[in-house]
């Protein structure tokens, strides 16, 4: 019987503080051995995990209450389901082909009411999926940990906007993993209740960011701004209201779902406006080299002179482009004390970095670069390797 092998770091044969992780390569590079190594998944409980700042350990972020969230859950005492019947059913070798391109049973969370950009987004991925809305992004990602969901989606930049940070924040302190990556399109539309012309509407709500991105089109309309919770909600106000000189801006599918007129197209300022979104899930997907791939990971770095250029350097090294990198202050450490100056000592702050790599786990380069970088970080967990959204 073969045995399905994946990459981890291995450590020392010390006892270490161990959680629940699926999936998951974090080490601290200052206690463990600066290699990397494939195991067979039968050794995967050797493996160590180190915390990092901000981070929630996943048995409590599975004890929040889920009314919270505004999901629902029979009981959250017991830990076993009182009806057997529901679940999961073993898979076998047919139903792993079979159930290869159907999404018709794929239900993903996402944050907004029906007619938000990001359904939109999880649409394009899985044109057959149940979307489920939820209140905060926080209730997303919770939603695929307690099981009620299979995936989520989270947009994470905006061509225009730029990083979305507090996202960026919710990938390290939760345990999902990124599967895909989707880049949509921004359509930005003048809505308005049937029969409105125009020339009639007087104010628009919209998001903050979506307003600033139709900015010159308002301004040459002379209508004035009003900030919403999203556009989708927006687009439901407006609805509801009935007021014929109030409009929104929001997507297509939020007309159509609401019931307003649709009076102008692409009034953004820029019309190369794009918005990249994740798709997240509980278990990684294996690596392949059968098309371009993408692997997203977040590192902390050991004190030093050019120590960020020499952990760009692993990668430049063998030839792997970087094709985003973020820096975010490490939030319950946020200053670092430097000491041999004369006067005294330096602060400065201390920063996580994410970076995007256009390389597949899978590529020996990729492996090879990750062990070197351990020689610079003290810190590195690996957020997901997928496969790259093409244009076409």
């Amino acid at each position: 019987m073969a045995l399905r092998c994946f990459p981890i770091w291995v450590c020392p044969q010390t006892t270490h503080h161990r959680t629940p992780l699926v999936g998951l390569a974090e080490f601290d590079a200052n206690k463990r051995r600066r290699s990397c190594l494939w195991e067979c998944s039968s050794s995967a409980s050797q493996r160590a995990v180190t915390a990092i700042e901000g981070e929630i350990p996943y048995s409590h972020e599975l004890k929040k209450s889920s009314d919270e969230l505004g999901l629902t859950q029979e009981t959250q005492s017991v830990s076993f389901h009182r009806d057997l019947s529901m679940l999961p059913k073993p898979l076998t070798a047919n139903s792993l082909y079979s159930s290869a391109g159907d999404d018709s049973k794929v239900r993903i969370s996402f944050q907004g009411i029906p007619g938000a950009y990001s359904e939109t987004a999880a649409l394009k991925a899985f044109p057959n999926c149940e979307t489920v809305p939820c209140e905060q992004f926080e209730a997303a990602f919770q939603a695929v940990e307690l099981w009620l969901v299979d995936k989520a989606v989270l947009p994470i930049e905006n061509s225009v906007g730029g990083s979305i940070h507090r996202n960026y924040d919710l990938l390290l302190r939760h345990r999902l993993h990124i599967v895909q990556e989707v880049h949509l399109p921004v359509n930005h539309c003048l809505l308005g209740v049937p029969g409105v012309k125009k020339k009639d509407i007087k104010c628009v709500l919209s998001h903050p960011q979506a307003l600033d991105q139709c900015v010159n089109s308002l301004n040459n309309l002379g209508i004035q701004r009003i900030s919403a919770k999203d556009t989708a909600t927006a687009a439901q106000t407006v609805s509801s209201s009935g007021k014929i000189d109030v409009g929104a801006i929001a997507s297509v599918r939020a007309a159509n779902i609401y019931g307003l007129d649709i009076l102008a197209e692409n009034i953004q300022d820029d019309a190369n406006n794009v918005t990249r979104f994740l798709i997240l899930a509980r278990e990684p997907m294996i690596p392949r080299t059968d098309r371009p791939y993408k692997t997203s990971i977040v590192f902390s770095l050991e004190e030093g002179p050019g120590v960020l250029f020499k952990a760009l350097a692993v990668f430049a090294l063998r030839s792997i482009n970087l094709s985003k990198i973020e820096s975010r202050p490490q939030r319950r450490r946020p200053l670092r004390v430097v000491d041999g100056s004369n006067n005294g000592s330096a602060k400065y702050f201390d920063y996580l970095f994410y970076i995007d790599f256009e390389a597949s786990m899978a590529d020996t380069r990729a492996q090879h670069a990750l062990g070197h970088l351990q020689e610079f970080a003290s810190f590195i967990r690996i957020l997901g390797c997928y496969p790259m959204d093409l244009v076409r």
